[in-house]
């Protein structure tokens, strides 16, 4: 089943001399429960693409539909539910509130949306996440692993249709990276979300489902992995 389908997306940055064709006719589909690495070098326009898909930014053309229903055809309000329910965002940088504990990061999005913490989920995401011993700590108390666990937990707490991952492991060292990957795939599999991630490290990237290249904003190659 589509989940997610991209039609002649295209973003551009400034004009004239100083235009940037950040992405050129982009089309694509993604299927629920995939999980898609996408990989490129900078300025390919995949953080672009990233953040038009979770209504981050708009597009200078083309349309994205998430089951079935346009994005951008949202009014203001409607996107920020949209952003809060159906999407969950990760970074590079965990951008954790340095005065709340692990559960408060946690549950922020729920408490933003006027939503009740589900206690069983949040539960087995933080034992999930090896946070269970951590759940009262601030973030300058954990490591950068710790963190972006933290961060995972956050974008995962409201069981989102669409997994987002910006470069997640960017700041871990290999062994972290390893175990961040592993939490995502497990949170594919288990909960059947649909995971796309931007990553440099070829050793991630081929542990996805689907590889997508980018260059200059157009789909290079699009295959199967498994």
């Amino acid at each position: 089943m589509e989940i997610l389908r991209i039609e002649k997306l295209c973003k551009v940055y400034g004009k004239d001399e100083s235009r940037v064709d950040a992405l050129q006719n982009l089309s694509l589909s993604v299927q629920k429960g995939e999980f898609v690495a996408i990989v490129g070098q900078s300025g390919s326009g995949k953080s672009t693409l990233l953040h038009l898909i979770g209504g981050v930014d708009r597009p200078s053309s083309g349309e994205i539909y998430v089951d079935g229903k346009s994005v951008y055809t949202k009014n203001q309000e409607e996107l920020a539910i949209f952003r809060r329910r159906q999407v969950g965002l990760i970074y590079q940088f965990y951008n954790l509130i340095p005065v709340l504990n692990v559960v408060e990061n946690m549950v922020l999005p729920l408490k933003l949306d006027g939503q009740k913490v589900n206690e069983e989920r949040l539960e087995e995401l933080l034992e999930v996440l090896g946070l269970e011993d951590r759940k009262n700590h601030l973030p300058r108390q954990l490591s950068g692993g710790q963190q972006q666990r933290v961060s995972i937990g956050r974008a995962l707490i409201n069981a989102p249709a669409l997994v987002l991952a910006d470069e997640p492991t960017g700041n871990l060292d290999s062994k972290n990276s390893q175990e961040i990957t592993e939490l995502l795939k497990h949170s594919n599999r288990k909960y059947g979300q649909t995971l796309i991630l931007i990553t440099h490290d070829e050793n991630i990237a081929l542990q996805a489902d689907r590889l997508i290249r980018l260059e200059d904003g157009k789909i290079a190659s699009d295959e199967k992995i498994r």
